[in-house]
């Protein structure tokens, strides 16, 4: 449970992230780069990447400054991806708000996604300590990301997709940002590559745990709450952590749920989903493999200072316990 002293200092966090974004000097032309760029940037995102930058870093004294321009970049390679990923997976809905290519068109957004990665670099290129190796850390995840939402396509059109391969796709799409975040407030703190390391794989594993909780909400949470179009995986027929623990549990039975979920409509698709995944178990299991993810994770803790482990093990149960 979340003490009122940690809660106010994850607001004040996010808080400060926010400013630090709209302080982004950003030209006003061409509007057409610029416009959505704000655009996407003025959404109610929860900012935890930046936020675990700043936990992180403040265990180990790292500079608030270098904290702060570090938090900046991972969080607009975060909204990188999600300009682009709204495009692929046809997600009209992104922070409470349309998304870019909706309030736009596909083009203007890709453009859009494009400055905001040049910003990141940017943003990185304001560190300073450790410069080097935190770009390193960054453009690795970079990388990692694309390579996860590659795999992600490919198994959009895969009927041979397993549960190991779906936490393997996520630990690359989700993990690699949470576990450069991590990492970076170690490098920024000059700590060798042994804590560094531990701080990737803490990352990494609350990522794993996040996108599993994001597929499990994708079916069971609403729009309001969750601020991004609901369902979309379900129109696609999109492998999810949920759709996969049930073809492994009894293929033949999740071969006749999905084509019967097939001849409804969105609404009813959704409610025979969840009660599907209710009654047969599956919800529970997709929940214990987050529960599995955030164990795994915290054991990286042991590298943390002791008065500040307590911070961290409270934002990574957070993370396991959001309903948004």
């Amino acid at each position: 449970m979340d003490t009122p002293d940690f809660t106010d200092h994850i607001d004040f966090l996010r808080k400060e992230t926010d400013k630090a974004l709209k302080r982004l000097p950003l030209p006003q032309n061409p509007s057409t780069l610029y416009d959505p760029i704000t655009y996407a940037l003025k959404g109610e995102g929860k900012r935890l990447r930046p936020i675990l930058t700043h936990l992180v870093g403040r265990a180990f004294q790292a500079d608030p400054e270098d904290l702060m321009n570090a938090g900046i970049a991972v969080e607009l390679l975060h909204n990188f991806t999600l300009v682009h990923d709204d495009i692929m997976d046809a997600d009209d809905t992104r922070h409470g708000q349309d998304s870019v290519h909706i309030k736009w068109n596909e083009s203007t957004a890709i453009l859009a996604g494009d400055g905001i990665i040049v910003l990141a670099q940017l943003a990185l290129n304001r560190v300073h300590h450790q410069t080097f190796q935190a770009i390193k850390c960054f453009n690795k995840a970079a990388l990692t990301v694309c390579e996860g939402q590659a795999m992600d396509l490919d198994f959009a059109s895969g009927t041979k997709i397993g549960i190991m391969d779906y936490l393997n796709m996520i630990e690359k799409k989700t993990g690699s940002l949470l576990g450069c975040s991590a990492e970076l407030g170690g490098i920024l703190a000059n700590q060798n590559e042994n804590i560094c390391s531990h701080l990737h794989t803490f990352g990494c594993e609350l990522g794993k745990a996040f996108q599993i909780q994001d597929d499990i909400l994708e079916i069971f949470s609403n729009p309001e709450s969750m601020g991004k179009s609901l369902g979309s995986d379900v129109l696609t027929d999109k492998q999810t952590v949920l759709s996969l623990l049930a073809k492994k549990d009894n293929s033949a039975e999740w071969d006749k749920i999905s084509k019967e979920a097939k001849e409804l409509n969105i609404h009813d698709r959704l409610t025979f989903l969840r009660t599907y995944y209710e009654k047969s178990g599956i919800r529970l299991k997709a929940s214990l493999l987050a529960e599995t993810a955030i164990e795994e994770a915290r054991r990286c803790l042991k590298v943390i200072p002791e008065m500040h482990k307590a911070e961290l093990e409270q934002f990574a149960l957070m993370i396991l316990n959001r309903e948004k």
